[in-house]
């Protein structure tokens, strides 16, 4: 008999629930990767027109706005 192959579910790693903000930014990048996005300039724009603002910033998002908050949530 083999052993079962160990992963790890995303929600196991969990330390709290998602935000509302979280969700819906969750959501605009998958939409924008659904899309076919695949580079931080196309994605930046698709963020731009769909939303949700960066919370960084006056609302736009820019690379280093969109680098800091991602190192932010995945601390």
């Amino acid at each position: 008999m083999s052993t079962p192959e160990v992963y790890l579910q995303p929600h196991q790693a969990r330390k709290r629930p998602n935000t509302p903000f979280e969700d819906l930014l969750g959501d605009s990048i998958e939409r924008a990767f659904g899309n076919g996005v695949s580079e931080l300039g196309d994605l930046l724009a698709h963020l731009n027109l769909a939303g949700p603002p960066c919370p960084l910033t006056s609302g736009e998002w820019t690379a280093e706005a969109y680098q800091t908050l991602m190192a932010r949530l995945g601390a």
